[in-house]
């Protein structure tokens, strides 16, 4: 039961569409009118606005965390893993939103560092490295993932490298369109609109 219920809240608190709030209290308009249409921290970031984006990838990030730490007071490690899994798939399929939401990574973010703070650092860098080194968000967003799971697997943590695991493996579907523009060599850069 606690399981459940860890995994619901989370998942409702995943749902909330920071970034389509933000951008519409913003002035930016309705942001799934704009670039890939997601209601993430990247998209937000396609209306010029770098404040509104900062504060999606924040708050998308903050629910992971608030998520797994709610759940860490119900039931322990498995109801925050648990909820690690719901606050993404929250924040992925919203159903206020027809279950179209973002794309997870920041929300992953949050998750990982809730649930192994180390695991979380390794993703931060990972992502942050990636992204900059070829300044393709999508391919930092995805290897964060790997990230989280390489330090959940060197620390032994096996729980985690699960969820992680999991976790990483749908944030590559999630950016399926992604992985196709990048062997197309069609994916956008940061900062060249669109």
């Amino acid at each position: 039961m606690a399981l459940l219920l860890a995994f619901g809240l989370a998942y409702l608190l995943g749902s909330v569409p920071f970034g389509l709030l933000l951008a519409r209290a913003g002035g930016a308009g309705d942001i799934r009118k704009l670039g890939s249409g997601n209601i993430g921290a990247t998209n937000v970031l396609r209306t010029g606005r770098k404040g509104l984006a900062a504060a999606t990838l924040a708050l998308d990030a903050g629910k992971g965390v608030l998520g797994v730490w709610l759940a860490g007071q119900l039931g322990g490690e498995s109801a925050m893993l648990a909820a690690g899994a719901g606050a993404v798939l929250g924040h992925v399929w919203p159903p206020w939103l027809g279950f179209r939401g973002g794309k997870g990574v920041a929300t992953f973010l949050g998750v990982a560092t809730a649930v192994l703070p180390w695991a979380g650092l390794g993703f931060a860098l990972t992502w942050l490295g990636v992204a900059l080194g070829t300044r393709i968000s999508s391919l930092g967003g995805m290897a964060g993932g790997v990230g989280a799971l390489a330090v959940a697997l060197t620390l032994g943590e096996r729980e985690a490298a699960v969820l992680f695991g999991l976790l990483a493996l749908f944030i590559l579907w999630t950016h399926r369109d992604n992985l196709a523009r990048l062997r197309a060599g069609t994916e956008p850069r940061i900062g060249a609109g669109r």
